[in-house]
């Protein structure tokens, strides 16, 4: 397990995140780079400052905003290498709650959605590879659940997969990269990501059939361009 994993893995995650939007059919309102505009508001009220735009979040708000969230309420710096960034990805993508539950379903500890000692216990019983794989096992068994699934497949598959099932050196899923962490690989490669609607969170899908039609409206102009 190492802190300094945090600098590898946030920008894994940030991949699939995108940039700025705001949908009027979007009840979460506007977004920038996976942060919505409430979560930037309770942001600025805590560090004294006036409310903004999210258009305007600069790196180091998002930067720490996604460690306070996300990293440290997962304990990410005392999980072992691998897990960290397996367990930080799925709750970005589906909620903290979720991401901790899973991994404690996994290691057979209470799950609470708390990361604690006992937790952390019980990881450290496992190796760090199985863990990862059986994670991203599970997730992609949530994610097949969901209504919205067929919209969002190729995007999350991708995401949590890579281009194959299981772990492959070379290719770009969560749990290809996960394992190599844990493994202590020398050359780790980032993800790809295609503007599918890939960086959509599975907790906030409402806008998915709109993010699939300008997808596909953007795949036509680059084409039509090409």
């Amino acid at each position: 397990m190492t802190k300094a994993n945090f600098s590898i893995a946030h920008p894994w995650v940030l991949a699939h995140e995108g940039g700025y939007v705001d949908n009027p059919r979007d009840p979460g309102g506007a977004t920038n780079q996976g942060v919505t505009q409430g979560t930037y508001n309770a942001y600025r009220k805590r560090t004294g400052r006036a409310y903004q735009s999210v258009r305007k979040l600069t790196a180091m708000e998002r930067d720490t905003i996604y460690r306070l969230q996300y990293w440290d309420k997962l304990a990410c710096d005392d999980l072992p290498s691998g897990v960290d960034y397996a367990v930080y990805d799925f709750g970005v993508n589906s909620g903290v709650n979720r991401s901790a539950k899973y991994l404690q379903k996994i290691v057979g500890v209470k799950q609470d959605g708390i990361i604690g000692l006992q937790t952390l216990a019980a990881v450290e019983a496992m190796t760090a590879q199985e863990v990862v794989e059986r994670l991203c096992g599970d997730r992609m068994a949530f994610l097949r659940k969901l209504r919205h699934w067929q919209t969002f497949k190729n995007g999350w598959t991708r995401r949590v997969v890579g281009q194959w099932d299981g772990v492959q050196e070379g290719d770009h899923g969560v749990i290809d990269r996960g394992v190599m962490l844990a493994n202590k690989a020398q050359v780790i490669p980032a993800p790809k990501v295609i503007a599918d609607g890939s960086g959509a969170r599975t907790t906030d899908v409402k806008t998915s059939p709109w993010a699939s039609l300008f997808a596909a409206i953007a795949a036509f102009f680059r084409k039509a361009k090409s």
